[in-house]
């Protein structure tokens, strides 16, 4: 039996967290989304009606990528834990920091200066994207991500 012994081994309870929390701060942004969905399917004659409507199917899509986006961050950012070592909240917060400005603030700085988006726009995606990356680093940090060494 051959394993993969260059992907670091991550606490499933962790991941599974994770991946809540993730998924959690990820609904905000697509709250309008669903939201916009969810008074569709009100306004709809059936639910059978409103489940076969593309707009079900959109939402459907966005939830499923969301929840399989937040797992695979989720394993990421406790892999980079247990691979840097981080044991304390303020190296989880560091290390949450840098995964934000290598992921994130490009994006951010695009929004700001090249595509001229307003401010409040720009300040609630960043803001939730500091909540999954320093926010995740901290929980997985307080939920622990390392594998019992000796189960």
């Amino acid at each position: 039996m051959t394993t993969l012994h260059y992907l670091p081994p991550v606490k499933p309870s962790a991941i599974a967290m994770g991946t809540f929390f993730t998924h959690t701060a990820s609904l905000g942004i697509l709250a309008p989304l669903f939201g916009d969905t969810y008074h569709r399917a009100q306004a709809s004659n059936s639910k059978e009606e409103f489940l076969k409507s593309k707009e079900a199917a959109g939402a459907a899509a966005a939830w499923g990528s969301s929840l399989a986006g937040s797992a695979v961050q989720t394993y990421g950012v406790a892999a980079l834990i247990n691979a840097t070592g981080t044991l304390s909240y303020k190296g989880a917060a560091y290390l949450g920091s840098l995964i934000f400005f290598a992921s994130s603030a490009p994006g951010v700085v695009s929004q700001l200066f090249l595509e001229k988006r307003p401010l409040d726009t720009v300040a609630v995606g960043a803001v939730s994207r500091v909540f999954e990356t320093v926010g995740l680093s901290l929980f997985l940090t307080w939920w622990g991500t390392r594998v019992n060494p000796f189960d």
